[in-house]
């Protein structure tokens, strides 16, 4: 994320042919070099499989366009697109120590990924605010969709904004036997630019957003699960509580997991800029390794969790990876959307009027002989059948208008 191209403290374009050749130390067998790349291609699949599914389920359904699902297509893009332009190629620098790749992809490589985890994690913080707006000032306007493009675009133009300098002090340098790409940051004799760099940045798109989140969530915890439902609750009320704590609970699980992936990271790269010394030593290439595989495992989890822990996720993976059920996956995405129960409701109300005639037709061919009187009255019955279904029908559609205006 910071100095990619500095796994193990060797990054310095005047190193010394000495150094280089004890940096050798530092090669992996075979073996131990595949496991490592197959742990790598995993997260590049799932990751890139995953979110582009997130993608087409939210854009390809009607039903699916909301404020918080919007935020949740920024996450998906930004995760998906870290995952294949940047995992791979840092794992490969990492284990092999020299840039294969030019100049031109050493800056992308040392400026993508801050834009991208800079867009994930404030595309969360949007959720956990608007989460907490819809819940804590229900009455307050919310987002249209096209203030959250806006956002969502300011989030973006701030994320490169804070991974510019990367970008412009990135560079390759040639070096015995090897090529590298570092980042020559300005050296000032008043302050370290290096040093506040990498504390801002770690405050900007770690610490300041958890705290952001955590004292949201917080909140809207207490609100949705501090107090019992009422025992006299309509039951829209109670299933509009219980969707509202199912969005909340899969957003918190989406926001410890980042926490917990990135944490490490985090705390590797701090005590790298504060102690050196510390990252001399010939195990730190295989600490480096797993720390960047469990941070670059962020982005494959999310997918998991929307499958896990929402329904309407869950059928629109199996819409897309199961050929079997398209039919029932699209039904669950499209629920109580006012089409397909407006025609639930008329299919109800065809029937009724079907098993009404059907119960009259015969009592009427059985009476044709007793007069007129009793067919007037079999008439009757019948109009009267007829009233009582079209008034629950009737009744059933104001109902759900009543619940949408609501």
């Amino acid at each position: 994320l910071y100095s990619t191209a500095d796994p193990n403290g060797t990054n310095d374009r005047n190193v010394s042919v000495n150094h280089s050749e004890e940096f050798n130390q530092f090669v992996q067998p075979v073996w131990q070099i595949s496991l490592w790349a197959a742990a790598y291609c995993s997260i590049v699949a799932v990751s890139v499989v995953g979110n582009l599914a997130v993608i087409w389920i939210i854009l390809a359904h009607k039903r699916m366009r909301t404020v918080t699902n919007y935020f949740l297509v920024n996450l998906a893009f930004a995760e998906a697109s870290m995952s294949a332009f940047n995992t791979v190629i840092n794992f490969a620098y990492a284990v092999h120590n020299e840039w294969y790749f030019g100049s031109g992809y050493c800056r992308f490589h040392n400026f993508f990924p801050i834009a991208a985890i800079f867009a994930s994690i404030y595309s969360m913080t949007a959720i956990a605010l608007d989460r907490y707006m819809a819940i804590i000032h229900p009455l307050q306007p919310r987002l249209t969709s096209t203030e959250t493009r806006a956002v969502m675009l300011v989030i973006w133009v701030l994320a490169l904004l804070l991974a510019f300098p990367q970008y412009y002090y990135s560079d390759t340098a040639l070096l015995p036997g090897r090529t590298v790409c570092y980042i020559d940051w300005p050296e000032y004799s008043a302050l370290d630019f290096k040093k506040i760099y990498y504390v801002c940045v770690t405050l900007l798109i770690y610490f300041l957003p958890l705290c952001i989140m955590g004292c949201a969530y917080t909140t809207v915890g207490v609100s949705l699960w501090a107090s019992e439902i009422p025992g006299d609750s309509s039951e829209h009320y109670k299933q509009q509580l219980t969707a509202k704590r199912k969005v909340v609970k899969m957003m918190i699980v989406v926001v410890c997991t980042f926490a917990i992936c990135w944490l490490p990271y985090h705390i590797y790269f701090l005590l790298h800029q504060f102690f050196p010394e510390l990252f001399e030593q010939r195990y730190i290439q295989q600490v480096y390794l797993a720390v960047m595989w469990l941070a670059m495992s962020s982005t494959m989890y999310n997918p998991i969790i929307y499958y896990c822990l929402n329904s309407r996720f869950r059928a629109g993976f199996q819409q897309v990876f199961v050929c079997c059920a398209p039919t029932v996956a699209q039904e669950e995405l499209e629920l109580k959307s006012p089409r397909y129960l407006q025609t639930q409701v008329s299919l109800c109300r065809a029937s009724q009027m079907e098993t009404a005639a059907s119960t009259v037709v015969q009592p009427v061919e059985s009476e044709l002989n007793k007069g007129p009187k009793t067919i007037s009255a079999v008439s009757d019955l019948s109009s009267t059948d007829n009233k009582r279904t079209n008034s629950v029908a009737l009744t059933e559609v104001a109902s759900y208008l009543l619940s949408m205006m609501t």
